[in-house]
């Protein structure tokens, strides 16, 4: 629904809409144009008015002593007709057809013709549309055309998402310059200073020759007393492009000093503070100002350093993030888009997916029936839309190796429910769906695990309905599966996760009912052994490792009724954990609203950006 138009600014608008359309009329219909504007072998007739009005460049023209004021046609070079086309239409209608293919073509015109509002449509595009893909160019753009707005909007992306911008050709192009931008910046998204220096020497390497005099400055952009003082001795000062430097290594001395608590003297600067008229005398002012450290002490923390380990509970009314040491509680997302009956993943880069549900694709019309498939951006704290799955199914796993997800097992969201074998993979590169090697066995109701780029299949039940104690591995390199020793306890919907190298599974269903029963699988033997029971028998139980520690939440359990002795599932919506010097499950909250109806993940946030509850 459009906002109604404020009374003031109607005239306002009835007035430009009338200049605007009689202008454009006029020239449609060649009245009173009084220039021509040739770009190679194409002529654009104009008029002048228009062009000063919009145009500080043409205003200088046509209003100077100059004889090419008095010319009615004026040559224009290193510009193409299409582009000048598309400017001149949009001075005369407010209507321009920006494109990723023309907007810096546009940008580059508008900046050399100096016409303002050009200049901002094509900000504004741009920064609408910065991705991973183009962040560093749209910088760099930005900087060459003098455009502060824009230069910062795209480092600031580029700041947020170093970790992957880091790895891309165009961010080892960068300029010595460019590159100190991003990297002296507080809002850096690093856990650790390591990756900052190690994104460094990633960049003069690529050009050793060239860029190695570039590294005594370079490096006051990193931050080395906040490294850990092993990788300082071990990775830093035994870099052979440091320990060849003399004066890289006075620099790394300053470090060591300051780490012993030799802070070196800053001397005062003298700033002056305009000045003052006495007695008909001018008086100067000096004020002393505090020098900086040399940004190689700097030891400010970066945006990234507040991340913090937090248990991740998403269902459909959106997703909260618990943090166990201090037993608090966070906003992560209020998006009611979460189908009921999904999926979670947590990518080892840290990346959140959701998979599952059930919506009708108008666009698909081979297969119009799809399911969700949505990845949590922390930045604007929301779930975007990414290529939904081609072929709906619930009970499934999800697990990710060698940069695509994969979507294994399940059973069809058909009449017939039949029992799947097949595996859909996401390729986070292409953006697109297809298909792997199928499972050996059809199964639904298992539990997935990623683990060094092999995928894990266990348990669940096959298509006699059967409780499955079979375990089989997915080379995601070789492309292969293979059959591995199984569970003892044969279970379907219960916990799992990795933890310190080693799979745990903990409770679930079994032919004969709940199961208390939790098993270790240990990778490097390839062998299960027995493991601490968990306190009572319950299905889909969520097993979690953060920071350490091996969690246990919610789940269902058979509990009486109040007013009768009839047993009945009830979610359980409480958190245990397991301390190892005692081999004791311990409960930490009896309940927490939250983890109802959720999937539950261990994931490591910025506690900076979210909403503490």
């Amino acid at each position: 629904m459009a906002l109604p138009i404020n009374p003031v600014d109607e005239p306002r608008m009835y007035q430009q809409t009338l200049l605007q359309d009689g202008l454009y009329d006029l020239l449609e219909n060649d009245k009173l144009v009084d220039c021509v504007l040739k770009i190679k072998d194409k002529e654009f007739p104009c008029h002048r008015l228009v062009l000063c009005a919009c145009s500080s460049y043409f205003r200088s023209i046509f209003l100077s002593d100059l004889e090419e004021s008095k010319k009615k046609e004026i040559v224009l070079e290193d510009v193409e007709p299409g582009v000048m086309g598309l400017i001149l239409k949009y001075l005369y209608t407010s209507k321009i057809n920006v494109t990723e293919q023309n907007v810096q073509d546009i940008f580059a015109v508008a900046n050399v013709y100096q016409i303002p509002s050009i200049f901002t449509v094509c900000v504004s595009f741009l920064q609408k549309r910065l991705s991973l893909s183009n962040c560093l160019a749209v910088f760099r753009l930005g900087l060459m055309l003098d455009c502060p707005r824009l230069a910062v909007s795209a480092r600031n992306y580029a700041c947020e998402r170093f970790q992957l911008i880091s790895r891309d050709e165009e961010f080892l192009q960068l300029l010595p310059s460019e590159l100190a931008a991003i990297l002296t910046n507080d809002n850096l998204n690093v856990e650790t200073e390591e990756a900052v220096f190690e994104a460094l020497i990633n960049w003069v390497s690529q050009d050793a020759e060239n860029r190695e005099k570039e590294l005594p400055g370079m490096l006051d952009c990193v931050r080395l007393r906040l490294v850990n003082e092993d990788y300082l001795k071990e990775k830093v000062e035994k870099h052979k492009l440091m320990s060849s430097n003399p004066e890289l290594q006075q620099k790394l001395q300053l470090v060591r000093d300051a780490r012993a608590g030799k802070i070196p003297e800053v001397k005062k600067s003298k700033k002056e503070n305009g000045g003052a008229e006495k007695d008909g005398e001018r008086e100067d002012n000096e004020e002393e100002v505090e020098g900086l450290l040399p940004g190689i002490l700097n030891d400010n923390l970066r945006f990234g350093m507040f991340v913090r380990d937090l248990i991740l509970m998403v269902n459909d009314t959106g997703a909260v993030a618990y943090d166990p040491s201090g037993n608090d509680c966070f906003v992560a997302s209020l998006s009611t888009q979460i189908p009921k009956n999904h999926t979670s993943l947590v990518t080892k880069e840290n990346q959140i997916f959701v998979a599952g549900g059930l919506f009708f694709d108008e666009q698909n019309k081979e297969d119009p029936l799809c399911s969700y498939f949505l990845q949590y951006d922390p930045v604007s704290a929301d779930w975007l839309g990414m290529p939904p799955i081609p072929s709906p199914r619930f009970l499934f796993g999800l697990a990710e190796a060698e940069n695509s997800i994969f979507v294994l097992g399940g059973r069809e969201l058909k009449e017939q429910e039949h029992t799947l074998d097949s595996v859909l993979v996401y390729d986070r590169q292409s953006f697109k769906w297809g298909e792997s090697e199928s499972i050996p066995y059809p199964v639904y109701g298992h539990a997935t695990i990623s683990h060094n780029d092999v995928v894990y299949v266990i348990g669940g039940k096959g298509e006699n309905k059967s409780c499955l104690r079979k375990m089989c591995a997915y080379d995601a390199k070789r492309f292969e599966w293979k059959e591995l020793p199984p569970m003892k306890t044969a279970r379907s919907l219960f916990g799992a996760t990795v933890h310190k190298d080693k799979i745990y599974v903990a409770a679930g269903v079994t032919d004969n009912g709940l199961t208390d029963s939790v098993e270790v699988y240990d990778i490097a033997t390839k062998t299960w052994s027995d493991f601490v029971k968990f306190p009572q028998e319950r299905s889909s139980l969520n097993l979690v490792s953060s920071a350490g520690s091996l969690y246990a939440i919610g789940g269902f359990a058979m509990m009486p009724l109040e007013d009768s002795e009839e047993i009945v599932p009830k979610e359980m919506n409480d958190i245990w954990r397991y301390n190892e010097s005692e081999r004791t499950w311990n409960g930490i909250l009896r309940e927490i609203q939250y983890a109802s109806g959720s999937t539950i993940l261990g994931v490591r946030l910025n506690t900076l950006r979210l909403t503490k509850m």
